[in-house]
């Protein structure tokens, strides 16, 4: 018998940094992703995710934010299934090497987080 987590629960797992598995609709991709709070992101739990989920690493951003980072749409003409509203990918400008490992990318996710960060500060594409 499967076991989903009642929402109250799944926020404070999150708010203790723990990583979530969000399970989508049975009707959409009927799959689960892991999910961590940005602030508690670390070159580990990248690499878990990695390993583990063998998919996208991606990190969502309210439209405010993207529009403060001049983070614009991947394509113009969204022909994707789903319509996923992908931005176009970032790297952090300073403090990378490749932008492939899970430190680079841990650090890139804290770069996007920082209230400072200025759209100049992002490498496009990442």
């Amino acid at each position: 018998m499967s076991h989903f987590s009642e929402i109250p629960e799944v926020l404070e797992d999150l708010r203790q940094g723990r990583l979530i598995v969000l399970v989508d609709d049975e009707d959409r991709e009927n799959e689960g992703d892991l999910v961590a709070a940005a602030q508690f992101v670390t070159p580990a739990v990248i690499n878990f995710m990695a390993k583990h989920g063998r998919g996208l690493i991606c990190l969502a951003l309210t439209a405010e934010r993207c529009d403060q980072l001049a983070l614009h749409p991947q394509t113009i003409d969204n022909t994707a299934r789903l319509g996923t509203a992908f931005t176009v990918s970032v790297d952090a400008r300073e403090g990378i090497t490749t932008g492939i490992s899970a430190a680079d990318r841990a650090h890139t996710i804290r770069v996007v987080l920082d209230e400072k960060t200025q759209p100049v500060d992002l490498a496009r594409p990442g």
